[in-house]
């Protein structure tokens, strides 16, 4: 049996798409494989998505399961379901361990700058013969996590490959023009009704090595103006975690990411990085930006680049 799963801290809806419309694929071309995931579910899986198709599978991996990794490529930070040495392919978009599964897998580790996962498993689908098989499910989630992943195609990891992809998955699901965003919507008021949880759910620790802050929350929503109001909230959830904190809040509706830190040598940190002042302690960026392109830049400081 091949386990389709991810990371251990949450599943957004990039991992979560990817993991379903990864498994279904494998079926089809006579590898029985199913999605697994141990890691709870954020705010980006909107709950409309929640109830389509048969979702995760609760499948417990035996000795000879092998697993397949999508979204991530961190192997400190895999579902504890993961049997490292029986991981035989990974597909991702996060830099730092290219080298790492290059050795291992070679050909069989796509790690590569792209917007979305999904997108990756898409071309999968595309290549296999197999698209017009696809479930209306699979195909809407794989569409989700395009435009979550891509900031609403405003994101600076945005490709032509993502926007190909969303345009084809949308027309075999019957989405329309504004579907996007309602499903935003869903997304924002599902982490206004629950803020600290959704903080907790997006939440990354980050290794010295990518000089950000130690850790690191991102919350994408349409409008950031509400929330921005529940500061005091935010530092107080962030604060727990520690000082050294950073929030990029993503902000759709205005193209902007507005960037909280947590203490002052937080704040040195991110002004490595982006060349903005902190007005009362915010940056405001004039687009968008996501945690990996973030993490580039950090990995990028390192004196061996």
């Amino acid at each position: 049996m091949i386990i389709v799963t991810s990371g251990s801290a949450y599943l957004d809806i990039d991992a979560y798409a990817c993991c379903i419309a990864y498994a279904e694929l494998l079926n089809l071309q006579g590898q029985p494989a199913r999605a697994v995931s141990s890691a709870p579910l954020n705010e980006s899986v909107a709950a409309s998505l929640r109830t389509l198709g048969p979702g995760l599978d609760p499948y417990v991996p035996g000795p000879e399961d092998e697993f397949v990794l999508v979204d991530i490529s961190n192997h400190l930070h895999l579902d504890p379901i993961v049997a490292l040495e029986r991981v035989v392919e990974v597909i991702d978009h996060h830099p730092g361990f290219e080298e790492f599964w290059d050795r291992r897998l070679a050909q069989r580790a796509d790690i590569r700058q792209i917007g979305a996962a999904c997108t990756q498993v898409f071309q999968r689908w595309h290549a296999s013969g197999l698209l017009a098989s696809i479930s209306p499910a699979s195909a809407t989630l794989l569409a989700a996590g395009i435009l979550d992943n891509t900031l609403n195609f405003t994101g600076h990891s945005c490709t032509e490959a993502d926007r190909e992809a969303y345009a084809a998955l949308a027309a075999l699901a019957g989405l329309d023009s504004q579907w996007a965003r309602g499903y935003f919507g869903e997304c924002q008021r599902a982490i206004e009704g629950q803020l600290e949880q959704a903080l907790l759910k997006d939440l990354k620790i980050m290794a010295p090595i990518s000089n950000l802050p130690r850790t690191f929350a991102q919350l994408t929503v349409w409008d950031a103006g509400q929330l921005l109001l529940q500061r005091r909230q935010i530092e107080q959830v962030l604060g727990r975690q520690g000082q050294d904190w950073l929030l990029n809040l993503i902000s759709l509706r205005e193209h902007k990411s507005y960037l909280l830190t947590g203490s002052a040598g937080s704040s040195q940190k991110l002004a490595l990085l982006v060349d903005c002042p902190a007005q009362d302690g915010v940056r405001v960026l004039d687009r968008p930006v996501l945690r990996k392109e973030l993490l580039r830049k950090g990995l990028e400081l390192q004196p061996n680049n």
